[in-house]
């Protein structure tokens, strides 16, 4: 993948921590000029390390919080600001609460979309003017498969229905941005190995490998690396006709209904 993304300028949200590590230290690799953000500070600083030990052009900002609208105006200008433009913006970053209907609270439920939804409207929103002065780009939004089927293992009402929110976005976008050369796709994973779900895949229940685990054709679960691989492919100039799409990777689990 190396060149493949050659001077774009690249906004990445959610670095700090699980795919957002991934996204900044691959899309660097391929060639991209990436200004990324988190709410925590130590996991920028982090991914910085990494990114920076590997030869990546990667500026970060911590403390964003993009459930504010104004600050995720604010992430979004300053981040333009910093390379004078902006190619791609890949809406990485959400937070999520998981419960029952009877068992979520309506906190839980407004965390939920401030953090997974309204999140991804604002800095859409702000990167717009952008992406529209600089002719063109391409907005990359990460859904779910949680927002395709219900979820038997894990209730997960809330998540499922902001990720269906997300896609419904990028399906409307798609249309209000191509008169801009604004292309705008989705990308839809399974379950993935994270530093938040990997304690859970070492010892996974017997419901959970019965149910999920052993219903994956591929014979595992996600890598942060699946799922950028993607990502990198829908921002690249190979992908230019591509608009409108959700690519759901699962490693085939979603075809077994």
């Amino acid at each position: 993948m190396t060149g493949r993304l050659d001077g774009k300028i690249a906004l990445i949200t959610g670095i700090g921590g699980g795919m957002g590590v991934a996204a900044a230290r691959m899309f660097c690799a391929a060639g991209a000029k990436v200004v990324g953000c988190d709410l925590s500070e130590e996991g920028v600083r982090a991914t910085q390390r990494v990114v920076s030990g590997q030869g990546g052009d990667l500026t970060v900002m911590g403390g964003v919080d993009l459930g504010d609208a104004l600050q995720a105006e604010k992430w979004v200008d300053d981040a333009v600001a910093v390379h004078g433009g902006i190619d791609i913006l890949y809406n990485n970053a959400s937070t999520q609460r998981f419960g029952s209907i009877e068992d979520l609270s309506v906190d839980d439920w407004d965390f939920t979309m401030r953090n997974e939804l309204n999140l991804v409207f604002y800095t859409v929103r702000a990167a717009w003017p952008h992406l529209k002065a600089h002719g063109g780009g391409v907005i990359l939004n990460v859904g779910s498969i949680a927002a395709l089927r219900g979820v038997e293992f894990m209730p997960q009402n809330a998540h499922g229905t902001a990720k269906a929110g997300v896609l419904s976005l990028t399906r409307q976008l798609v249309v209000e941005g191509a008169p801009h050369g604004i292309r705008v796709n989705a990308i839809s994973p399974g379950l993935v190995e994270t530093p938040n779900t990997r304690t859970f895949l070492a010892d996974p229940p017997e419901r959970v490998r019965r149910i999920v685990l052993d219903r994956i054709p591929a014979g595992r679960v996600g890598r942060p690396e699946d799922i950028v691989s993607a990502a990198i492919f829908l921002c690249s100039d190979e992908a230019t006709y591509i608009n409108g799409a959700n690519l759901v990777i699962d490693g085939g689990g979603s075809v077994l209904g």
